[in-house]
């Protein structure tokens, strides 16, 4: 059991903030932190990290990692960390980033396999793609075989196509290694696939913790589905109105008459839901009806 109780003042996008969090992970679960930009993600996961100071306490299977004042350097805490931009070794070998943090050449040699990368072994990062470089940050967080293994929106920066390709490297290395996975994202989609719980954050708390299903679908009364989006523009055609709105990678239109028009605006934040007894579900080039 991984027991987290932690705070420390913040300033959020809206101004000065308290983080005030208390939770408790089972080991091995994979949980994604979820929430708007400002909310303490990130700050959460450096303060596991200890690369962040707070009060409270931190107890990883009985150990003690921040506890009356006192705090583990992140040397000692048994910590992968995966970051946005990759962070790699520009001078060293893909093999050699792996080796830099524990010399197991064996480990490296399976993780390089798992994530196909063994024909990579001795470029330099300079020379892979983006999604190449993050493999090998994912196989280089793991070197140690991590209590905890830490993903600050690893697959932010990557087309959807290798983000898919990326998750499930991601939950495969996290089902063999067995090691507690947190995870931000904002990405909808990711998080259903990976997580098997999620922590929406707001404002330095809690605002709620379930799984996938639990906070991500918002099923009220009749309604089959609801999703939240960004609403990008709405576009007049004819007599009728036409909203753009972002859910996830995904865009989609939603059709909207005169007066419900002029209730919203570009930037909002918005739910998109259907009462349809007959929604559909495609996979490429075919189309099945539930």
């Amino acid at each position: 059991m991984i027991e987290i109780a932690v705070h420390k003042k913040l300033i959020g996008s809206s101004g000065p903030m308290k983080l005030d969090l208390a939770l408790k992970l089972a080991e091995k679960s994979f949980v994604a932190l979820a929430g708007e930009s400002g909310s303490g993600k990130t700050t959460l996961l450096r303060i596991l990290a200890g690369l962040e100071k707070a009060e409270g306490k931190i107890n990883v299977s009985g150990k003690a990692w921040l506890e009356r004042g006192k705090s583990l350097p992140p040397q000692e805490r048994e910590i992968g960390y995966v970051f946005q931009d990759y962070a790699l070794f520009d001078n060293m070998t893909v093999e050699k980033n792996l080796l830099f943090v524990r010399k197991d050449r064996a480990l490296a040699k399976h993780l390089l396999e798992l994530t196909e990368l063994s024909k990579m072994k001795g470029r330099y990062p300079a020379t892979l793609s983006g999604g190449q470089k993050q493999r090998v940050a994912l196989c280089r967080a793991l070197m140690n075989h991590p209590k905890i293994l830490l993903m600050d929106e690893p697959l932010s920066a990557l087309d959807p196509s290798m983000r898919t390709r990326l998750q499930q490297d991601i939950l495969k290395l996290h089902k063999e290694f067995g090691t507690t996975t947190l995870m931000v994202s904002h990405d909808p989609s990711e998080i259903y696939r990976l997580a098997d719980r999620v922590i929406l954050l707001d404002h330095g708390t809690i605002k709620q913790d379930g799984s996938p299903k639990e906070v991500l679908l918002k099923v009220k009364g009749s309604q089959k589905f609801s999703l939240t989006g960004e609403l990008l523009e709405i576009i007049k055609a004819d007599v009728i109105h036409i909203a753009i709105i972002a859910i996830g990678q995904q865009i989609v239109e939603v059709v909207l008459d005169e007066e419900e028009s002029r209730l919203f605006k570009a930037g909002d934040t918005v739910q998109v839901s259907t009462k349809a007894f007959a929604p559909t579900i495609s996979l490429t080039g075919s189309t099945s009806h539930l």
